[in-house]
């Protein structure tokens, strides 16, 4: 079954064609292209506290505002992994939903500013190189840079991403 097939659709009630939504086949990703990925997210504190509780860190600087009062942030900070893992997030149904194989490594990440609570988070992605996989036909490695900036426009996030993606099997 290729990414663009439906499959049974228990919710169907009528036979009329089914239009899916996908991310890109690595062919249809333009390198050098910056995709926007909108909406934006705001992160809340409920969002920093589940997220930053449920990964099992008890880092003060996410939960204890009192504390986090006395640093020179002078406030609680989003948990960077959350900046992260939202800006990533945010690309999957314009990029690779539905046609990403596997991640196979992020690098150079780094956080140059801290995200607070109520900052609203922009991301993009840009496209660096697509090459065919040389050991898995039907696929291809797919190198790209994730960018998050927040509502002022300040980058708070940046990562470098390869990935395994499927190539459009021909008709």
């Amino acid at each position: 079954m290729t990414p663009d097939t439906v499959g049974h659709d228990p919710a169907a009630t009528d036979d009329r064609p089914r239009i899916v939504q996908r991310g890109l086949y690595a062919e249809e990703l333009q390198i050098g292209a910056v995709y926007a990925h909108r909406p934006g997210r705001t992160l809340t504190e409920a969002d920093n506290v589940l997220f930053t509780t449920m990964t099992m860190n008890p880092q003060a600087l996410h939960l204890d505002a009192a504390w986090a009062e006395t640093t020179e942030f002078g406030q609680r900070l989003v948990n960077s992994m959350l900046t992260l893992a939202t800006v990533v997030g945010a690309s999957v149904a314009q990029l690779t939903q539905g046609t990403l194989v596997a991640n196979l490594g992020f690098s150079e990440i780094s956080f140059p500013r801290p995200l607070h609570h109520g900052d609203t988070l922009y991301s993009e992605t840009e496209i660096l190189s697509v090459r065919e996989s040389r050991s898995r036909p039907g696929q291809s490695v797919v190198s790209l840079v994730h960018t998050g900036r927040d509502q002022h426009g300040d980058i708070v996030v940046r990562a470098a991403r390869t990935t395994l993606m499927h190539t459009r099997e021909p008709s």
